[in-house]
């Protein structure tokens, strides 16, 4: 099983969302799931990457040359996938994941996971989507969700495109789960 993340690569946060990203690295690693992930060496990203590797995992990195020449990728990930665009990025990294995991993050990582959602949506994309709310960190965006769903901009039924966790501990239970959300997304896509 391979597992997407998504995080932060500012490494001016507390310190509490590295210590979370070291723990999914390293349990990912030992369950023996190979993870996919956006190619950085520094903040959640370089942590996830560092995590991965110290526990024996398999890690690939998807990142654009543009990022690579500012030389913003991981030294030790040993396959990194360099792409042309943001866009083949994303869409490498999501062809390859069996399951998506968001950390926190900044715009870049909202980004992919609503992307992520909106694929799901139209059954693009058919695995889990698990938010990993680390200190509250998506409260707000979660209630957004609601405020979607409450306003009829999204189905009571979309609530099951995305799972949120605590703990990494609940992340992992999560992957562990064999249901999944709908064979038929696109009978409700529309609304």
């Amino acid at each position: 099983m391979t597992i997407c993340v998504f995080a932060s690569s500012s490494s001016r946060i507390d310190n509490q969302y590295a210590a979370a990203a070291e723990s999914l690295g390293k349990q990912l690693a030992q369950a023996k799931m190979d993870v996919v992930y956006g190619g950085g060496g520094i903040g959640l990203m370089g942590t996830l990457a560092d995590a991965v590797l110290a526990n024996g995992g398999r890690i690939t990195g998807v990142i654009p040359s543009f990022m690579k020449d500012e030389g913003w990728d991981h030294s030790a990930v040993s396959e990194m996938i360099i792409t042309s665009d943001m866009g083949e990025r994303k869409k490498r990294m999501f062809t390859m994941a069996d399951a998506i995991v968001a950390l926190p993050g900044g715009v870049g990582t909202l980004e992919e996971l609503t992307e992520a959602m909106t694929l799901k949506q139209l059954g693009l994309y058919k695995g889990p989507i698990i938010i990993l709310n680390t200190l509250n960190f998506y409260k707000s965006f979660v209630d957004f969700l609601e405020q979607m769903v409450s306003g009829h901009f999204l189905r009571f039924e979309h609530k099951g495109i995305w799972e949120i966790a605590d703990s990494v501990e609940e992340v992992m239970v999560l992957l562990g789960k064999k249901e999944g959300w709908r064979q038929d997304p696109r009978s409700i896509a529309r609304i």
